[in-house]
């Protein structure tokens, strides 16, 4: 029988043993996505920057009734099936509310297609601010803020489907009011959520304004993917927003070679600094247009892994770069946790 010293220390040594496993678990393990919350580490290969469907009608006549849930799925189905051949496990979906975000949708999608989707909260100012409510200039960004952490504690509307991260757009180089505003409004949502934020930004210096917005809320750049990077031509713009910490997401991946050119060279120069560990691949593909007959032509998501992959290992680029870049960043960079300036 065992004594009573013995089961004591036994217990004791699993006591250790629990807290030594808790104090080496990385924060930010757990990501969201339209079918329920998931371990980041059960990501997977990760599409960090796709659509499903966009709408880009005007903000006064966008409805879902402007599409067949069930017309969509058929349509886009076969483009998520393909993507299983190169062990995708996880698609994030950036359209944003007043442009075709429709969680439901992508539920329907996701339960089909066995891939994990993420959908977001959030406002998009591009395109002329045509797609934001008209409230906006009266609203506070704590008055914004408080409907986007209304969505993540509680659900999308009455869909019970929660967001898995903060997706806003901004115009210009130079922020605007409302550029300003939606900043300071995802950052009060990501300090109460842990949610990260993407922005549609393009050019270094607007990435730079936005990261200026973060320090001021306390907010860590680590927060911050800097979308559409590859328009970008300053090496040294690459290397201060990755000093900073953000994420560079290279998210125009296409089948030309302008393209494919362009986006290997910027891989190419990070890979010199050694930043590999803070860029996301993506394609900005797809989608379902409900405004042209049929939803239009889909350009696949399945680029990154045919020609362009073979042209980076051509340039030296490893099996690990790529693992790094398409599984352990996107599971990093959407682990839900606050980032706050340390």
């Amino acid at each position: 029988m065992e004594s009573p010293v013995l089961k004591f220390m036994t217990r004791i040594l699993s006591l250790v043993c629990l807290l030594s496993a808790l104090s080496c678990q990385k924060p930010g393990n757990n990501v969201m996505t339209v079918t329920g919350g998931m371990p980041a580490s059960d990501m997977g290969v990760t599409l960090p920057h796709e659509h499903v469907l966009v709408d880009f009608v005007q903000i006064d006549s966008i409805t879902p009734n402007r599409w067949n849930r069930d017309s969509v799925v058929a349509k886009v189905l076969p483009y998520f099936q393909e993507l299983k051949q190169y062990k995708v496990r996880t698609f994030v979906d950036c359209t944003p509310e007043f442009i075709g975000r429709d969680p439901q949708l992508l539920a329907m999608l996701s339960e089909k297609s066995k891939i994990r989707i993420l959908t977001n909260t959030g406002w998009y100012a591009a395109d002329k601010e045509r797609h934001l409510p008209k409230e906006i200039t009266e609203l506070t960004p704590e008055e914004i803020s408080r409907i986007w952490i209304d969505e993540a504690k509680n659900g999308i509307g009455n869909t019970g489907i929660k967001p898995g991260f903060i997706k806003i757009g901004v115009n210009n180089i130079v922020l605007s009011d409302n550029d300003k505003k939606l900043v300071s409004a995802a950052c009060l949502t990501h300090l109460e959520t842990g949610l990260t934020i993407m922005s549609h930004t393009g050019a270094g210096d607007a990435a730079l304004a936005q990261l200026e917005i973060l320090k001021q809320y306390g907010v860590d750049p680590a927060a911050f993917i800097w979308t559409h990077a590859m328009v970008e031509s300053s090496a040294a713009k690459f290397l201060e927003i990755y000093k900073q910490g953000a994420w560079i997401a290279l998210d125009g991946i296409k089948s030309d070679m302008v393209s494919s050119a362009r986006i290997s060279n910027q891989l190419k120069y990070l890979k010199s600094v050694r930043a590999l560990d803070r860029v996301l691949l993506s394609h900005d593909a797809g989608w379902y247009d409900p405004a042209k007959p049929g939803g239009g032509t889909i350009r696949p998501y399945s680029e990154l892994f045919g020609s362009f992959t073979l042209l980076l290992y051509s340039e030296g680029f490893t099996k690990e770069d790529m693992e790094q870049m398409t599984v352990k960043n996107p599971a990093e960079a959407f682990g839900i946790r606050v980032r706050k300036i340390k």
